[in-house]
């Protein structure tokens, strides 16, 4: 990971941060995705779906031999750390990957609100439908992430909507609401991976002195 392309996001009490996944990455996880979509039995081994609360095509885990060779875990773990240490100052020294997922979602689909285990969570774009949301129309989020913490108030948004665009991956807390709208003006695949991770009990846990 280009550690320089690390971006922190605080749009309520939580950061968030956004990286720049490398092409080459990208090419891998769609190419490993075609490879199981073709494959009936891997898929049915693979599936996820009944792990996870989203109304979409399909959801798998990824092979660790896959993850290995593409070094998954180096990339995530260089993120959450940048994240982290520009965040608080503080070096992990443990980090624990659980599960990493692939989405595929088509029109009419979507994730509703939810959070994920583990300490720390994130998702990138390998595929995005070319007409993602209704330009003329601000209030549609078609496709879109929507991140939510609290209440709105004076000075404080509730929400922080992220539009897919792909290679970018985004990290946050595991405890973060999250949802995912479902769009419907294309046919085309809106294609996500996803992974939880636990780091130092010592600086995730805050109340323990």
């Amino acid at each position: 990971m280009n550690q320089g392309s690390l971006k922190i996001y605080k749009p309520f009490g939580p950061s968030v941060a956004k990286v720049i996944m490398p092409t080459e990455l990208v090419d891998a996880l769609n190419k490993y995705t075609e490879e199981v979509i073709n494959d009936q039995k891997k898929s049915e081994n693979l599936n996820w779906g009944d792990n996870l609360v989203g109304a979409v095509t399909q959801e798998f885990e990824l092979e660790s031999e896959f993850m290995d060779k593409i070094k998954w875990n180096e990339f995530i773990s260089a993120g959450v750390r940048a994240w982290i240490f520009n965040s608080q100052k503080k070096k992990i020294t443990e980090f624990n990957p659980m599960t990493t997922w692939i989405v595929r979602q088509f029109k009419n689909e979507y994730n509703p609100t939810h959070h994920h285990n583990g300490h720390i969570s994130g998702v990138g774009y390998l595929k995005v439908p070319k007409k993602n949301h209704e330009i003329n129309n601000k209030n549609r989020y078609d496709g879109q992430l929507q991140l939510i913490h609290g209440s709105k108030a004076f000075l404080s948004d509730s929400t922080f909507t992220v539009e897919p665009k792909v290679g970018e991956f985004w990290f946050f807390p595991h405890y973060l609401m999250h949802t995912v709208y479902p769009f419907k003006n294309s046919d085309e695949e809106r294609r996500s991976i996803s992974f939880n991770a636990r780091v130092d009990d010592k600086i995730f846990n805050i109340f323990d002195l």
